[in-house]
């Protein structure tokens, strides 16, 4: 079964998403048969980086509350990231413009460490409070999950893997994605939002049950007579 999985790294539902799911796989039997690829998305392409916004301001400004309300839904976030396993240190998180996080985790796919690079990036944002659009700060990602640092910080500072994320942005809005984290099983089922662990366990299951009963191959048409050649001759 292969799990492609559209996610940001400054979203905090991905971050909880994404821990939902993997409890969700611990649980699956076939697990071993699952192949998760994670795709690029931004929440805020347009986001100005290098303007170290409070968040807690930035929320309130964006749902027009009190600025103690914007406080509060961020801790009731943290809250929901504790019953997952996470820490989200909100008071030192750091809004910023993503593309370079995100050009960075397409170099590290090429490399088979997209998913850890991925994972290490929201743990430094959410946990960490580091700045996810600095060069340095990148780099020494990429390096903790077996990068060569070098390699990493050269592809960001040439501005390579742009068209690889937009490719991925733009494959989301060819098939509807409005929000995410959003999940596609097997190119043919889909599943939105950070859903409960169960919900994931019944559609792996699900998915994992109808694709071993669908035949490799489906006969679309046969005609009265049928023309073939094998081993031995043509009829």
């Amino acid at each position: 079964m292969k799990v492609d999985i559209w996610s940001d790294v400054v979203c905090p539902f991905c971050y909880i998403g994404k821990r939902r799911f993997e409890q969700a796989l611990e649980q699956f039997e076939n697990q071993d048969d699952v192949s998760v690829a994670f795709k690029s998305f931004q929440l805020d392409p347009n986001a100005k980086p290098g303007q170290y916004q409070d968040i807690h301001e930035m929320l309130a400004t964006k749902y027009d509350v009190p600025y103690e309300q914007g406080r509060e839904m961020n801790q009731q976030m943290a809250q929901q990231a504790q019953e997952v396993g996470l820490t989200f240190n909100m008071d030192q998180i750091i809004p910023t413009n993503t593309l370079n996080a995100q050009r960075l985790i397409q170099f590290a796919k090429q490399e088979g460490k997209g998913n850890a690079l991925n994972d290490s990036l929201m743990q430094a944002y959410f946990t960490e409070g580091l700045d996810m659009n600095d060069e340095e700060v990148l780099a020494d990602r990429a390096e903790l999950v077996g990068l060569d640092r070098e390699e990493a910080l050269n592809a960001l500072q040439s501005g390579a893997y742009r068209s690889n994320v937009n490719r991925d942005i733009q494959e989301a809005g060819d098939i509807g994605v409005q929000g995410v984290p959003f999940f596609v099983f097997n190119e043919k089922y889909a599943v939105s939002g950070a859903q409960p662990v169960e919900t994931f366990v019944e559609v792996l299951e699900k998915v994992y049950e109808e694709e071993k009963q669908e035949p490799k191959l489906q006969m679309m048409h046969t005609p009265s007579k049928t023309e073939y050649c094998d081993d031995d001759n043509c009829q």
